[in-house]
């Protein structure tokens, strides 16, 4: 995996991290997913912070 496309995203609801892959040419905004929250157990939106 290459880390020039490696993002860091935080849970809105929680403290939980996880990294994403993305396109930095494609995507010129910060990127925001619906993932699923391991310490919630259940779906909250991923939005992308400073690595």
């Amino acid at each position: 995996m290459s880390q020039d496309h490696l993002v860091k995203l935080k849970s809105t609801e929680s403290k939980h991290l996880r990294y994403d892959n993305r396109n930095r040419k494609r995507v010129e905004k910060k990127l925001e997913l619906k993932k699923y929250d391991p310490t919630l157990r259940k779906h909250v939106v991923y939005k992308e912070i400073k690595k």
